[in-house]
């Protein structure tokens, strides 16, 4: 059995550059590399944001992509598309995200959101890149928009679908993010699709610093960091059944061919 020190994983979906980390961002990066997990795709969520983000890259290496997140909204303007144009235009970025919907909060704007991620998914489909879609309460609506404009597939974040909506993402190219919500017990339906899916149709993520595991969830609930990904990833292994170092390589593989990470 292979040690999870010896194995080497790609956090999927990670806000390396978020404020939380500010204080300690090298130590994060640290402990990830010693847990193994030595790469990371961090996705921007607003046009200010996209500065920090490509800072990842030139400060660690990160896979970067560049969106317009959903639950901010309101802090979108439409000279933003623009400013994502152009950062799309250097070339360095593997994706456009995290875009998408959110319709569980009830204070965000339907319409506006909508807006938004149609204009995002033309502007992937232009610059032919996959998209990194946030579909919180939103699964059925966000495969609408995908179906109608096409995009080069990508990855479906933190799913929690059903198994029908599973298989519509995975016919229009996409994997699905699994992370700290399946280590919680009470979490039945995303336990049983990482169990049942087809292991090329599955990513590993943590959306760090959000979305802790069952061990960081308190009382206080604690900071999520990259390097929990050694742990979750032992977690789904054991749920499958199947070594962990297979199921690096597999997700590793699969994260590579969605976004197209590989020359």
């Amino acid at each position: 059995m292979s040690k999870v020190s010896e194995i080497s994983f790609i956090d999927s979906h990670c806000h390396l550059d978020a404020a939380e980390f500010n204080l300690d961002r090298d130590e994060v990066v640290a402990r990830s590399r010693a847990a193994g997990v030595t790469s990371w795709v961090v996705p921007a969520v607003t046009a200010e944001t996209f500065a920090s983000t490509r800072k990842m890259q030139q400060l660690y290496r990160a896979h970067i992509a560049f969106g317009l997140h959903p639950i901010y909204e309101a802090q979108h303007r439409d000279e933003h598309l623009l400013q994502l144009r152009q950062a799309l235009d250097t070339g360095d970025s593997i994706a456009v995200g995290e875009i998408g919907l959110d319709f569980y909060l009830p204070e965000l704007n339907a319409e506006r959101q909508i807006q938004f991620f149609e204009a995002q998914l033309k502007i992937a489909r232009d610059y032919d890149l996959p998209v990194i879609v946030h579909i919180r309460r939103s699964q059925d609506q966000v495969l609408k928009y995908l179906r109608k404009w096409k995009v080069r597939g990508g990855i479906a974040h933190a799913f929690n679908g059903s198994e029908q909506q599973a298989a519509e993402f995975i016919k229009l190219g996409f994997c699905l993010g699994f992370g700290g919500a399946l280590t919680y017990s009470g979490s039945q339906r995303i336990r049983r699709l990482a169990q049942t899916l087809p292991l090329e149709a599955l990513v590993l993520e943590t959306d760090a610093p959000d979305i802790q595991p069952s061990w960081l969830a308190g009382p206080p609930p604690l900071r999520n960091e990259p390097a929990e990904l050694a742990r979750i990833a032992l977690e789904l292994a054991a749920m499958r059944g199947i070594e962990v170092a297979d199921l690096a390589v597999a997700c590793t593989e699969n994260t590579d061919r969605v976004l197209r990470l590989s020359p």
